[in-house]
């Protein structure tokens, strides 16, 4: 009988209560184990997010296996209640087991198919992408607050959250020392050292120079703020008169030097140079051709230049690494459709399940409502009782709503991605250098250049992508590996 361990998880307390059930994943594996004659010797529990590393009981259950050299299989329900991080997943295949994925039906070790292993690491790609996804879909959120004139983090020095509130209002010390800094620096008498000493001996705060260029500059202080690059109109209160905040504006951009404009050059700002790892800029010669150098920032550098057409060649063949066989991208693709059908059958479940939920409490909401007319129940009683329902009911409708108004769709996501893949070189090949330079920013996380090469490194997941086409069988641990590549050189034309 060979030995194994379980594990289960659940990233919060909330999750637990509506439905993703810890218990039901036992049950599961537990099931499994006895269907193929496993011995369970131990089963990790979290109730915590897998997006980053450090769980307690994941970090025990490696340090479980590592001492017991005779237990080589983890029981998981799935990829995603496993790892949602690159490195927990090579963590785990440096101990050289085998992890049983019991409802997506794979078994993952180093002997498994390198099929297996490919659609294993997309499972895992999707499964990061979804933190990404709740992440955007949290910023989306700020984003709708801030339109409606919240602020939608923690105010600047001289305000305070509210919580009991949820507002924002007015420091009444705090503001008092914002005030006092604008009006001295309004005076154009101080620069931010002097003023930095002042404020320290009046009011014994030390604050420093970037907190008061900052503080100085804000448009929080007349109503406004800047909420992802954007301006918005604020509903908070104001204590900052709007000439003194102009004055003070005035005064700090006499101190700034004037800035001028630069000429639109396509892979300007793409490209570092290999020898000293300067930028790589661009110049337009007679008002048409157009040169990429060194900027020389470092001392004098051999790295030569080149013309824009002749980059734009040499970066292309980089997109020819990301390449996908047609047989592989049908079989991830068939994977994500299931994977596809698998997500809304569970979402199926889950709705009906809250449902039912929402048809109780609103039935004892009704009873208790009729028990009070009828005088079957004191008002007190009544009022308790609804204090208790009308939180759970609003728990509910909104997992209900948000089931029923998803973010976008990850499988949908990495279809593209999948696409994007097979497609990038042709479609860069039929572009003008501005749209194949958004292209490359896709694909690329930087990219150095020497005399005679170009040295790559790929955003996920496409390095994963690049690192498989490099072996024809498509075999190896490379979709897992979250350390960085090593680059592979482009020659650039002689």
């Amino acid at each position: 009988m060979k030995k194994a361990v379980l594990y289960a998880r659940v990233s919060s307390k909330e999750q637990e209560r509506e439905g993703f059930s810890i218990p039901a994943q036992l049950k599961l594996l537990q099931e499994y184990a006895f269907r193929n004659d496993f011995r369970i010797l131990q089963e990790f529990v979290d109730i915590e997010t897998a997006k980053t590393t450090g769980r307690q009981n994941f970090e025990s259950m490696v340090q479980f296996l590592k001492k017991d050299r005779d237990c080589r299989i983890v029981l998981v329900e799935k990829t995603d209640r496993l790892y949602r991080n690159l490195r927990d997943a090579v963590t785990l295949e440096d101990l050289d087991i085998e992890i049983h994925l019991v409802k997506e039906g794979q078994v993952i070790s180093k002997d498994a198919k390198s099929q297996t292993k490919l659609i294993h690491g997309m499972h895992l790609v999707l499964a990061r992408h979804y933190i990404e996804n709740l992440r955007e879909e949290v910023k989306k959120g700020m984003r709708e607050k801030a339109e409606q004139g919240i602020f939608p983090s923690r105010p600047p020095f001289g305000y305070r959250n509210n919580k009991g509130e949820r507002t924002i209002e007015v420091h009444p010390q705090n503001a008092a020392i914002v005030k006092r800094i604008f009006e001295l620096y309004a005076s154009g008498k101080y620069s931010l050292s002097e003023l930095r000493r002042v404020i320290r001996t009046e009011t014994g705060r030390t604050i420093s120079r970037a907190h008061l260029h900052t503080t100085l500059t804000n448009p929080f202080y007349v109503g406004n703020f800047i909420w992802g690059g954007k301006l918005y109109r604020g509903t908070h209160p104001t204590f900052i008169d709007f000439d003194l905040y102009e004055q003070v504006q005035r005064v700090v951009q006499s101190h700034n030097k004037p800035k001028y404009g630069k000429q639109e050059i396509a892979f300007r700002g793409l490209l570092t140079c290999a020898h000293d790892n300067c930028m790589i800029t661009g110049e337009r010669k007679k008002g048409k051709y157009v040169y990429y150098r060194c900027t020389g920032h470092r001392g004098k550098c051999d790295t030569p230049r080149f013309r824009e057409q002749e980059l734009s060649g040499s970066l292309g063949e980089i997109l020819k690494n990301i390449h996908i066989p047609d047989s592989v991208l049908v079989a991830v693709q068939e994977s994500l459709d299931r994977d596809q059908q698998r997500i809304r059958s569970e979402a199926a479940t889950h709705r009906a399940g809250l449902e039912q939920q929402l048809t109780a409490v609103r039935r004892r909401m009704d009873q208790g409502y009729q028990d009070k007319l009828d005088g079957r129940i004191p008002e007190d009683f009544w009022e308790r009782k609804m204090s208790e329902w009308r939180p759970e009911e609003q728990r509910i409708q909104s997992a209900l709503k948000a089931l029923q108004d998803p973010g976008p769709d990850r499988i949908l996501s990495a279809k593209r991605i999948l696409e994007l893949a097979n497609k990038a070189y042709s479609l860069y090949v039929r572009q003008k250098p501005d749209e194949q330079v958004k292209l490359l920013r896709m694909v690329l996380l930087n990219c150095s250049i020497d005399g005679l090469s170009i040295y790559p490194v790929y955003r996920k997941p496409f390095d994963s992508i690049v690192q498989r086409a490099r072996n024809e069988e498509w075999s190896g641990r490379a979709d897992l590996n979250c350390r960085p590549l090593a680059p592979q050189a482009s020659a650039l034309p002689g």
